[in-house]
């Protein structure tokens, strides 16, 4: 940042200013909450969703909602652009009910299984867990086709309240996924006190385990665990045959990745 400032006005010298990177950095934070404001107004907040495809033949495809925004020219925002943002400005609850509502709204009439992303301060919003359990029973036999995965990118410490929500929400059929095990604040011990049906292995290992015996060495101890507690498995960042070789080789239960389908715009016929 301060390099470019210096390059801006032609001087010689680059000296570092820390007002200048956090003048920076303010400015930016608020372009892109405007960015976000408007495309909540403007109904630019939309749902792609990419398949999870199933290892074997005796288990059903399924689809995770992801969310995107549209730019004003049309370009496709990742949500890595954005999510930090949101949570700066506390715009974050808002896009969680969207994500509700329009991953809903867009399977309510389908068949396939579904999920949608939920993280800890979603699990311990009551306006957006009431919001949920309102539109799986406004359908009916919508919760059984719905899976709630639960990101844990901050750790899952509220153990009582997760506990709390899973057995509301499986109480009207949903079914349960922690989302991006393996790295980070995975912890084998709350899969033992947490009623969850899925494990999706992060794509930071899987997408190594074709040359690095770590990668693979962690994923085997994953997926033992996991079905010796019932759980089933999900491999994520599936990119190659021959990933995909190699996880079903190992008794994952289903893939994920651009290998297998690139996330897709929902656009309701």
């Amino acid at each position: 940042m301060a390099t470019n400032h210096a390059k801006l006005n032609n001087e010689e010298f680059v000296f570092f200013d820390e007002n200048i990177e956090i003048k920076e950095q303010l400015e930016n934070n608020v372009n892109w909450t405007k960015k976000l404001k408007a495309a909540i107004e403007d109904d630019r907040i939309v749902m792609f969703a990419q398949p999870i495809v199933c290892n074997t033949s005796t288990c059903a495809k399924k689809y995770e909602c992801l969310i995107r925004m549209i730019d004003t020219d049309g370009t496709v925002i990742s949500p890595f652009k954005f999510l930090t943002i949101a949570k700066k400005s506390r715009l974050y609850p808002e896009l969680t009910k969207i994500v509700i509502e329009k991953s809903i709204d867009y399977f309510k009439d389908k068949e396939d299984f579904f999920s949608i992303n939920l993280t800890l301060e979603d699990i311990l919003n009551q306006d957006i867990v009431d919001l949920l359990k309102d539109q799986i029973e406004k359908y009916d036999g919508l919760g059984q086709r719905l899976i709630i995965e639960i990101v844990e990118d901050e750790g899952i410490e509220n153990y009582n309240e997760v506990s709390t929500f899973i057995d509301s929400v499986k109480s009207l059929g949903c079914k349960i996924a922690i989302d991006d095990f393996g790295t980070g604040y995975s912890n084998f011990d709350y899969l033992m006190k947490l009623n969850v049906d899925f494990i999706k292995i992060d794509g930071s290992i899987i997408k190594n385990i074709d040359h690095d015996n770590g990668a693979k060495i962690v994923t085997e101890l994953i997926v033992d665990f996991a079905k010796r507690l019932n759980i089933e498995t999900i491999a994520e960042f599936v990119y190659s045959q021959e990933i995909h070789t190699i996880v079903k080789e190992m008794g994952i239960d289903y893939s994920q990745g651009f290998y297998l389908g690139k996330p897709e715009h929902l656009v309701k016929k």
